[in-house]
């Protein structure tokens, strides 16, 4: 039977390369976003084993009627997230990083919640984090903090909802349209966090797509967080 994945947030960047890697070795993707255009691009790109539908993962009700109609699943990956919560510290509001968790951390527990009804017992989750969450860098506290809320449920979900498997990814910076709020700086900035990893380079989509693909197919692994950062954090920083 072809095997099922539903990506929640797989129109572009990341959750995209996914579904066109998952499809690719043969299984039924689904993909979902909160704009019909960029759905239907996504559904293109991924060809004739991928489907889509408009959902917003922070609306408990959208997500559980979605995975009620769709049946059952046998793999779901969770790539919801917004632009929130970056900056300096000290002008860190409260609002913000209200946003910053309402966009990843609680749109991810509800997509996850919603999904356990009709996941397949032994299925997987596979949650998307981001290397943040482990990182000494200035002006990330916020990200880090919302990133690591979602990598630190990893373990205990892993016993809690055995035998499903539930994992993360955690990438570093990887090129996408993530990065593009800073307009003409963009590409001076990734060329300086290239510098910083000790492969020489920032990430692509299919790098983390290809980490996602290895917990999905590999059915001993669970309760892990897996870093696609390129090494940036081997390399010793300079006070």
């Amino acid at each position: 039977m072809t095997e099922r994945v539903v990506i929640v947030g797989g129109t572009s960047g990341i959750g995209l390369a996914a579904a066109v890697r998952l499809a690719a070795s043969g299984r039924e993707v689904v993909v979902t976003g909160r704009t019909p255009e960029r759905l239907e691009r996504a559904v293109k790109e991924i060809g004739e084993r991928g489907s889509g539908a408009v959902a917003d993962a922070r609306d408990p009700e959208a997500m559980c009627d979605l995975f009620a109609g769709l049946g059952r699943v046998d793999h779901v990956v969770i790539n919801v997230s917004g632009r929130k919560g970056a900056g300096p510290f000290r002008s860190l509001s409260p609002d913000e990083l209200r946003r910053a968790l309402d966009d990843k951390l609680v749109a991810q527990v509800v997509a996850a919640q919603a999904a356990l009804p009709v996941l397949r017992r032994d299925g997987s989750l596979t949650f998307v984090a981001a290397a943040s969450a482990n990182s000494a860098m200035a002006e990330v506290a916020g990200l880090a903090a919302v990133n690591g809320a979602i990598q630190s449920m990893i373990p205990g979900l892993a016993v809690e909802l055995a035998p499903v498997r539930v994992n993360a990814v955690s990438p570093g910076v990887i090129d996408t349209e993530w990065w593009d709020w800073l307009g003409d700086d963009r590409q001076g900035a990734l060329d300086a966090f290239a510098s910083a990893t000790t492969v020489g380079r920032v990430g692509t989509p299919a790098d983390v797509a290809n980490a996602i693909a290895y917990l999905i197919e590999t059915g001993y692994a669970t309760g892990t967080v897996l870093t696609v950062d390129g090494g940036v954090r081997l390399k010793p920083r300079l006070a």
